[in-house]
């Protein structure tokens, strides 16, 4: 016998309740991975803004290869997982490389990459991300060059 009363409305809303928890924390899962995603970005960014800022102003010959350049460059790999070897080149105000010695009034053009890959099942699909960021910064008039 199959018995209506308040007993099975009771079952009812534990089921509706663990059908619509599973959404919700599905989708709260999405919204940090995607809040991650947009972290690493930040962080990248900021990277290449540092590792650029130091370039500028101990720009080593080649270019990034001075050991303040290394050391920042260290310290923003422990900072941003998956960052990859930036590369460096040195540009003129309207964009265009400059070939030989990066001289005051140039600038130093920083690119850096990191991969991203979502860990929950909402970003999923999407696999994982490359993201790329770029800085300049003018190498100043005050150093003193050979």
């Amino acid at each position: 016998m199959i018995r209506i009363g308040p007993s099975s409305a009771g079952g009812q809303a534990t089921v509706e309740f663990a059908l619509s928890v599973i959404v919700f924390v599905t989708m709260l899962c999405g919204v940090f991975d995607l809040g991650r995603g947009v972290y690493e970005n930040n962080a990248l960014s900021e990277a290449a803004r540092e590792i650029a800022r130091t370039t500028s102003v101990h720009p080593g010959s080649p270019l990034g290869t001075s050991s303040e350049t290394s050391d920042t460059l260290a310290t923003q790999r422990a900072l941003v997982m998956g960052m990859g070897t930036p590369s460096y080149s040195c540009v003129d105000i309207d964009g265009s490389t400059v070939s030989g010695t990066c001289k005051p009034g140039y600038w130093v053009k920083v690119t850096v990459n990191a991969s991203y890959t979502p860990v929950t099942p909402v970003l999923g699909f999407v696999g994982p991300l490359t993201f790329t960021a770029t800085s300049s910064i003018q190498i100043s008039n005050d150093l003193e060059f050979p």
